[in-house]
């Protein structure tokens, strides 16, 4: 049994070659069986260029939400990733923040931070129809701490995403959020809930406030498919945190219903964190049939 990768209506397809020694004819048949779309914070993709170049050729994604690119638009690796193939939209900014969509698809209709931010804003959000569907690549705010000016901020940015859905995507349509959300929504998105209880990243106030945005019409697709396994996502560098398993589901691709239909698997790829100067954080991936 061997792979077959082609191209049909715009869409990359992967699926197994299956003889047909009964035909008379030397055709053979693609069993048609997904779409790779994935999300990963980078932590500065200047940094993590070599192992996010051999990670798109492994993992081969149709489409990469990044997040923390840490890079002025100048500065991001726009000729390599070109060379290798992909469309990119980014915006990105001196050391902090960034997110980008790297495609092998035409990228449309981009979006970069909310309407109504300026100039200054931090590079958090960007938006663009890919292949049909209307991606949104987000970087929430971390917070800082409860209480503070910054954890307010991150309650009322997540009360603007909500607000961008409803006043510009369809939740009849194809829509996709994903990124690093900076919360934990569920017991099991955290190695140890009663000791996390109240902490930065699993509050009630972040939980609601992200689930006001889930309540758009999203379903969180890893525990679509994955039920109540723990796994994680992030693992902080200090503390042997990645040693011992002690993480955060923190990553997430969230999708409308005629998306979410189409899912057929969604998984944490840790394979990432075992590499020489990794990212504290594993992508994720979502596969969908066409």
């Amino acid at each position: 049994m061997s792979s077959s990768h082609n191209s049909w209506l715009g869409l990359t397809l992967r699926g197994r070659v299956i003889a047909a020694p009964f035909l008379r004819s030397s055709r053979v048949y693609v069993e048609i069986y997904s779409m790779k779309i994935a999300t990963w914070n980078v932590n500065s993709i200047n940094v993590r260029m070599p192992q996010l170049m051999a990670w798109l050729a492994e993992a081969e994604p149709d489409i990469l939400c990044v997040q923390e690119t840490k890079t002025v638009d100048d500065g991001f690796p726009l000729l390599e990733l070109k060379s290798a193939g992909y469309e990119v939209a980014f915006t990105g900014q001196k050391s902090y923040n960034g997110v980008a969509i790297i495609s092998k698809f035409p990228i449309t209709d981009v979006q970069r931070n909310f309407p109504d931010d300026d100039d200054e804003a931090p590079k958090r959000m960007i938006a663009a129809t890919v292949n049909g569907i209307r991606i949104v690549n987000t970087y929430v705010p971390n917070g800082s701490a409860l209480g503070s000016d910054k954890f307010e901020f991150k309650l009322n940015w997540i009360q603007r995403l909500r607000r961008y859905f409803d006043e510009t995507c369809d939740a009849g349509g194809d829509v996709l959020l994903c990124g690093d959300f900076n919360v934990g929504m569920e017991a099991e998105d955290v190695w140890n809930a009663a000791a996390y209880e109240g902490k930065l990243h699993f509050t009630r106030a972040e939980r609601a406030a992200m689930h006001y945005v889930k309540q758009f019409g999203f379903t969180d697709l890893f525990r679509e498919k994955n039920g109540n396994v723990q796994e994680f996502s992030w693992w902080d560098y200090r503390a042997g945190a990645w040693q011992k398993n002690q993480g955060l589901r923190i990553d997430h691709i969230w999708t409308t219903p005629s998306l979410t239909e189409r899912c057929t698997r969604c998984w944490i790829d840790r394979s990432t964190r075992f590499l020489t100067l990794p990212s504290d954080h594993a992508p994720v991936i979502a596969e969908f049939t066409q």
